[in-house]
């Protein structure tokens, strides 16, 4: 190490140290000197080569050593060639494709909290690098969803709200929910439990109130990569001047009712007020004739099952044929119609070492949240890049429109995802790797490949 300390001398100090005479004399002194100073060099080149031990250590975790790190996490494995071709921030290609939601740092509330997995308007609202890069790969690719998790306490209440700018779907994951909409002057409301999926317009005012005896989970599904605006009833309230609130709502007393209402301290996004039993005497959470409730509810797990090799599909679609529906599907998929942007939903199954074969969507992207199991995924990305991963409960996959894809299974469980595409008012379309190799003639793929005609015949075409 090129330690300078020494050259910090004064040239008469210097001096002093030349000469048979001159070092008798100040042997005793400067001995010691010499002893102190030397422990302070050789104490400041330990110190300097330690920190740069540990700034190289956090550099290769960061980037070089992505993959190891990722396997001592349980986490996805990028293949080497995407690490560094794609994507900043050192989480490489992966990190654009696949997010830890249920892992990332939550919005908490007095009655619960939710997880976000979106673009955001700037980056110092991102919680984690990993969303950062997940979030601007949602908005560079035009994927029109984001997605979100959120949890509710026993009790607890996702205030009355609406959205701006997205459509909103959810899938019940765990406990029981009362649902309302109000889309008019009269309320929609219903129970929805594990498997089953909601539905929000852009524009309705909806709550979901936890009425089971555990945490309710649902995992959202919005349509839209920008960020969701959102604003709840009581901020909407407290933004109205007395007044207009005062004729608008015309209670009994007028203003003065009005302004006995007090804006609550805390962010209550997700509400439980502490003294919740002595507010709500009596609570009915009644259920809406069928005809209102299927606009905005879908029985997922009750669907038809739609199996292939290796696995299994329940679908919750926008189908604009109405031909061989169930009342339930009409219905569901005319509120779908009336909506801007809609998304449709689906609960995959692929069986316990099973794949749900390469294959791409022309004309949607895929958002999917694992809700059981552990397993494999992969693409190729727009730029020929393999990136595979790992993924597990709480793990959320996004592949972009075109993207060939694939999903394994792994282990004895399975895996179990509820997907999202962003279809809009069309039906999904899919091209599998197996048909379209089937469908290309043998000369080509030769010509492509550079071997032998004779050798494609080893591919089935039936």
């Amino acid at each position: 190490m090129d330690n300078r300390a020494f050259e910090m001398q004064p040239e008469g100090a210097a001096r002093s140290w030349k000469g048979k005479d001159g070092l008798q004399r100040e042997a005793p002194q400067s001995n010691g000197t010499l002893r102190k100073l030397f422990a302070l060099c050789l104490l400041a080149g330990v110190m300097s080569t330690a920190l740069s031990v540990a700034s190289l250590a956090l550099v290769y975790s960061k980037a070089g050593g992505l993959v190891r790190e990722m396997s001592a996490n349980e986490g996805g494995v990028v293949n080497e060639e995407g690490v560094n071709e794609e994507g900043g921030g050192g989480g490489g290609a992966r990190f654009r494709f696949f997010y830890r939601l249920s892992r990332t740092e939550p919005q908490k509330y007095p009655g619960g909290q939710i997880q976000w997995a979106t673009s955001r308007s700037k980056r110092d609202l991102y919680p984690d690098p990993e969303g950062l890069q997940f979030g601007e790969s949602l908005r560079q690719h035009q994927s029109h969803m984001s997605v979100a998790l959120l949890r509710i306490k026993a009790g607890g209440l996702r205030v009355p709200h609406w959205h701006f700018n997205a459509a909103e779907h959810g899938y019940v994951l765990q406990g029981t929910a009362w649902v309302g909409v109000a889309s008019g002057a009269n309320a929609t409301t219903y129970n929805a439990t594990v498997g089953q999926a909601v539905f929000f317009p852009p524009g309705a005012v909806h709550w979901l109130k936890n009425v089971g005896g555990g945490e309710l989970a649902v995992v959202l599904f919005f349509g839209s990569h920008e960020e969701v605006k959102t604003l709840d009833v009581d901020e909407a309230f407290f933004g109205t001047a007395e007044d207009i609130a005062a004729r608008a709502l015309q209670p009994s007393g007028g203003l003065e009712f009005i302004r006995s209402f007090r804006k609550a301290s805390e962010d209550q996004r997700v509400n439980l007020p502490p003294n919740l039993a002595q507010l709500v005497h009596s609570a009915a959470y009644g259920r809406s004739e069928d005809s209102r409730v299927w606009r905005y509810f879908y029985d997922l797990a009750a669907s038809p099952l739609h199996p292939f090799r290796g696995g299994s599909f329940r679908w919750a679609p926008y189908r604009p044929s109405r031909t061989f529906m169930s009342p339930m599907e009409r219905i569901y998929t005319q509120s779908l119609d009336e909506s801007s942007a809609p998304l449709t939903l689906a609960l995959l199954r692929i069986h316990p070492n099973e794949l749900g074969q390469p294959h791409l969507h022309g004309n949607a992207n895929e958002l999917a949240y694992v809700v059981s199991g552990r397993g494999r995924a992969g693409l190729v990305t727009e730029k020929g890049l393999k990136v595979e991963m790992e993924v597990g409960v709480g793990d959320v996959v996004f592949f972009p429109a075109g993207t060939q894809h694939y999903l394994e299974a792994g282990g004895d469980e399975g895996l179990l995802l509820v997907v999202a595409y962003s279809t809009g008012k069309k039906e999904l379309k899919t091209l599998r790797m197996n048909q379209y190799f089937k469908a290309t003639a043998d000369h080509i793929l030769a010509q492509l490949f550079r071997k032998e005609q004779r050798e494609f015949q080893r591919f089935p075409r039936s």
